[in-house]
Order: C-alpha cells, then sequence, then structure tokens
C-alpha cells in the first residue's frame, strides 16, 4: 500500500512541477536568445539522441539516414521521409546483410 502512495505522490509532483512551468512560461516574457534557443532545442535534442544509433548501426544506417536526410528535405514531409529511410535500411539489410 506504501507503494501506490508513493507513485500517487510522484505523480502530484511531477503535474505540479509540468503545471507550474505552464504558468510560470505564461508570465514570463523569453528574450531573443531565449526563444531562438528553445526553437532549435527539438532538433538539436533528436540529433543527439539519432546520431549514435545510426553510427552504431553500420553502413545500411548510414545509407537510411542519408535517404532520410535527402527525403526530408526534398519533400519536406517527416512521415514520407521516416517511410523511405525504414524502407531503404530494409532492404539493405535483407538484400546485403549490411
Amino acid at each position: 500500500m506504501l507503494e501506490i502512495g508513493v507513485i500517487l505522490l510522484l505523480a502530484v509532483a511531477t503535474y505540479a512541477t509540468r503545471i507550474g512551468g505552464y504558468r510560470l512560461a505564461q508570465r514570463l516574457q523569453p528574450s531573443p536568445f531565449v526563444e531562438a534557443f528553445m526553437t532549435a532545442m527539438p532538433g538539436t535534442i533528436f540529433a543527439a539522441l539519432v546520431a549514435p544509433m545510426v553510427l552504431a548501426a553500420g553502413p545500411a544506417g548510414w545509407v537510411s539516414a542519408g535517404v532520410g536526410f535527402v527525403a526530408m528535405r526534398r519533400l519536406g514531409n517527416f512521415f514520407l521521409a521516416l517511410a523511405l529511410a525504414m524502407a531503404a535500411y530494409l532492404t539493405l539489410v535483407l538484400t546485403m546483410g549490411a
């Protein structure tokens, strides 16, 4: 029973932190630097998470990452670029064992 209480208490603390940040963000006007930083963060976080996996995936991962990058730049459609990158990876792995 104690475990459930701890889980509920942590859930309340997490919710309070999120709501507090939301309320604070409504009241503060960010500087241009902070605004640019927050705009750029999702891409940099994604790159930091994906880069080690791409490097560890070997040649098939490198080629599929390139396919996804080119598809995203040319088509501008995230889901289509993701599908093309996955198709390239599967094709390389299944045909070449890369």
